[in-house]
């Protein structure tokens, strides 16, 4: 578990190296590319926490196992439902998360590869393949590589993204966040139907759920917005 922790801290490095290369770099690329509230990020981090074990644990608990886990999914979860209800509460209105689609994608990214160091003691590993690329996580069995499998996903977005950004496509990089929980959303849906965890309803786990709720959420984002009058061209 040294490994995974190690990634960890890895993974939040790099998505804060990422993000201080866009306000360097890309800041004019952003609508509103000043700095977040203090306030806003203690609701980010404590709502990552909290969702990172909330539900990696009940989902441990699902699988028949006992312990405390956590899960990238969950705190992706816990950290938007944590900035929307800061929204609901301030009263602020529109997107304000367009800066993190790509340190987040790369974060997850890089953050995978400690739970594919970590073996069985992880729990984020897949179900057993005849595949040529399954890998031996140490009992013997070759099992999907399901984590190199949402690295590959989120770094195929970060260079789509970063073509966006290059080109300055004011739509696509406004929308990034929104098309980042789309992407992360629908590719972890799919993964979950390789991996050995228990049901929650309908056959589905407790994540794809979870996937299901953030692909209406990115959708309801991505819904074209009608304006006012005056601030039509």
């Amino acid at each position: 578990m040294e490994i995974h922790a190690l990634f960890d801290g890895f993974a939040w490095l790099s998505a804060a190296l990422v993000t201080v290369a866009l306000r360097r770099w890309f800041a004019d690329a952003f609508v509103s590319p000043g700095r977040p509230a203090a306030s806003y990020l203690i609701a980010v981090v404590v709502g990552a926490a909290l969702g990172a074990y909330g539900l990696g644990t009940l989902n441990l608990w699902l699988s028949g196992l006992s312990g405390v886990a956590r899960s990238i999914e969950g705190a992706l979860a816990g950290a938007i439902l944590a900035v929307e209800l800061y929204k609901w509460r301030k009263g602020i209105v529109g997107r304000t998360a367009a800066l993190f689609a790509l340190p987040a994608a790369i974060g997850i990214a890089v953050g995978r590869v400690g739970c594919y160091l970590a073996g069985l003691d992880d729990f984020t590993y897949g179900v057993p393949t005849d595949l040529p690329w399954g890998h031996d996580f140490g009992d013997g069995v070759l099992r999907h590589p399901v984590q190199l499998y949402e690295s590959f996903a989120m770094l195929i977005f970060a260079a789509l993204y970063c073509v966006a950004l290059v080109r300055r496509q004011p739509e696509l990089i406004a929308n990034g966040f929104a098309l980042f929980v789309l992407v992360y959303a629908v590719q972890r849906f799919g993964i979950e139907f390789l991996k050995p965890y228990g049901s929650l309803v309908l056959d589905l786990t407790l994540f794809q759920v979870v996937c299901a709720l953030m692909i209406v959420y990115a959708l309801a984002l991505l819904r074209p917005r009608k304006l006012p009058d005056a601030q039509r061209a």
